[in-house]
C-alpha cells in the first residue's frame, strides 16, 4: 500500500481520539459547572456568616476547596493555551481563624474565584461543555428509530417538543442526518469550545495584569536585597582575603627589606638571607593576588569568552566531563560572568558532595522570548541536592536572580541530579 493511502487511512485516528478526550472532559466540566454553582452558594451563605463567627470556619474551609476546584481548571485552560494559567494568591497569613479570613476576603483573587463560579456554572453550558451535549443529542437522534421501534406509541414521540410529532418509523429515520450533522457539529467546535473555555478560565483565575506588577516587583524588590547582601559578602571576603593574606606577607616584606638595609654592612650573610625571604615572600603575594582576582573576574572568561572558560573548567575538573555548547559569540561580560560562576559552582558541588563518576555541561541560546541563555549541568551521582536553605545552589539562584533568571533542581534520591539554569540574553 502505497504511503500515502496509509497517511490517508492513519491520519484521522488521532483527531477522532482527541475529539473522543474532549467529549469526555466536556462531561466533567458540565459536572463541573453545577458542582460550581453548589460551591458558589455554600461559599457566599458562609461569607455573609462570617460577621456573626459562625462563618469564619465554613469560609476558611469552603475557600480552600473553591481553590482546589479552580486550580484543576487553571491546569485543564494551561493545556488548551499557549502558556499555563498562574495562581494568583498572596502567601498565605499566619495567624488565628479570624486573621487568615480577614486576609483571605481582602484578597481580590478571592472574590474573582467567586465571580467565576457563578459565571461558569452558566457559561460552562455555552463553552466546552457544549461538546458533550451536542454529542449527546447527536448520538440520540441516530438512534432515534432504534428507540422509536422498542418504545410505546405513547412515548419518545417529539423529538422536538410538541412542534413535530412522530407517527411512524419512517419518519423517525429522518432525524438520523440530524444526528450525523450533530455529531459533525461536535467534532468541528470541540478544540475551538475547549480553547474558548480556557480563556474564559483565564480571563477570571489568571493574575490580573496589576497583580502581575505587584508580584514583579516584589520578586525584583527581593532580588536587589538578594543581589545586595551577596555582594557585600563578597567584599567582605575580598577584604578577608587581602588582609589576611597579601597584605600580611606585604608587612612582613617591608619588615624584612628593613631588616636587610640595617644588616646589609655590619652582615652581609644576614642580609643577603633576608632579601632571598623578601623575594620568597613577593612570589608568595602574587600569587595569593593573581587567585583573588581570578576569583572575581578569571582572565580566561575575559579572553576566551563563556565557552572557552568552560571548557578550562572541564579539563582541570577531576570528575570526566563533557560540554555541549552551542554560544553565538561572546555575551554581555555579567552574563558570562554570572553563567561562569554558576557552572563552577555546581560542578564543585557535584564532584564534592554527589560523588558523581561522570558530569555533562549544556550550553545554548535561543533568540525566544528576547534571548535566552540556557545551562544545564547534569552528574550521575547519589542525587537529593536543595536549593533550600544556605547551600550553594542557593547561592546560584539569588546570582541569577539579579539577572532575572531562574534555576531549576531536579534531584530525586539516588539520582541522577540535573541543574537547568536560564538567563535573559540578547544575543
Amino acid at each position: 500500500m502505497p504511503l500515502t493511502d496509509v497517511l490517508t487511512i492513519e491520519r484521522p485516528v488521532p483527531r477522532l481520539l482527541r475529539w473522543l478526550e474532549l467529549v469526555g472532559a466536556s462531561a466533567v466540566l458540565l459536572l463541573g459547572s453545577l458542582g460550581a454553582l453548589v460551591l458558589a452558594t455554600l461559599w457566599g451563605v458562609a461569607v455573609v456568616l462570617t460577621p456573626l463567627g459562625l462563618g469564619i470556619p465554613l469560609t476558611l474551609l469552603l475557600t480552600g476547596i473553591v481553590r482546589w476546584f479552580t486550580d484543576q481548571h487553571r491546569t485543564w485552560a494551561g493545556q488548551h493555551l499557549p502558556e499555563p494559567v498562574e495562581r494568583p494568591y498572596r502567601p498565605p497569613t499566619s495567624g488565628n481563624h479570624l486573621v487568615r479570613c480577614r486576609s483571605l476576603l481582602k484578597e481580590p483573587a478571592t472574590w474573582r474565584d467567586g465571580s467565576w463560579l457563578v459565571v461558569d456554572a452558566v457559561a460552562g453550558w455555552f463553552t466546552a461543555g457544549l461538546t458533550f451535549l451536542l454529542f449527546a443529542i447527536g448520538v440520540v437522534y441516530l438512534v432515534y428509530p432504534l428507540v422509536v421501534a422498542l418504545t410505546p406509541e405513547s412515548t419518545f414521540r417529539t423529538p422536538f417538543g410538541s412542534a413535530w410529532t412522530i407517527n411512524s418509523l419512517t419518519e423517525a429515520f429522518a432525524l438520523v442526518p440530524v444526528g450525523g450533522l450533530t455529531l459533525c457539529a461536535s467534532y468541528l467546535l470541540a478544540t475551538p469550545l475547549a480553547v474558548l473555555n480556557a480563556r474564559v478560565v483565564r480571563s477570571l483565575l489568571g493574575p490580573t495584569r496589576p497583580a502581575r506588577l505587584q508580584a514583579r516587583v516584589d520578586a525584583l524588590a527581593a532580588s536587589r536585597a538578594d543581589t545586595v547582601d551577596a555582594q557585600a559578602g563578597e567584599l567582605r571576603r575580598i577584604e578577608r582575603d587581602l588582609h589576611d593574606g597579601a597584605q600580611a606577607r606585604l608587612a612582613a616584606l617591608g619588615m624584612s627589606l628593613g631588616l636587610a638595609e640595617h644588616l646589609i654592612d655590619a652582615d652581609p650573610q644576614a642580609a643577603r638571607q633576608l632579601l632571598s625571604e623578601a623575594r620568597a615572600s613577593t612570589s608568595s603575594a602574587l600569587t595569593e593576588l593573581r587567585d583573588l582576582v581570578r576569583g572575581i573576574h578569571p582572565p580566561v572568561l575575559a579572553d576566551r569568552g563563556l565557552e572557552g572558560a568552560v571548557q578550562a573548567l572541564a579539563l582541570v575538573n577531576p570528575t570526566p566531563t563533557t560540554l555541549d555548547l552551542h554560544l553565538p559569540g561572546r555575551l554581555p561580560a555579567p552574563i558570562e560572568s554570572a553563567a561562569y560562576f554558576a557552572v563552577a559552582e555546581c560542578l564543585t558541588n557535584a564532584t564534592k558532595h554527589a560523588q558523581a563518576h561522570h558530569i555533562a555541561i549544556g550550553i545554548t541560546h535561543t533568540d525566544a522570548d528576547g534571548g535566552r541563555l540556557n545551562l544545564s549541568v547534569k552528574d550521575d551521582g547519589r542525587g537529593g541536592a536543595s536549593d533550600s536553605g544556605g547551600s550553594g545552589l542557593r547561592g546560584i539562584a539569588r546570582r541569577l536572580a539579579a539577572f532575572d533568571g531562574t534555576l531549576t533542581v531536579d534531584s530525586p534520591a539516588g539520582g541522577p541530579t540535573e541543574i537547568r539554569m536560564v538567563l535573559p540574553c540578547a544575543s
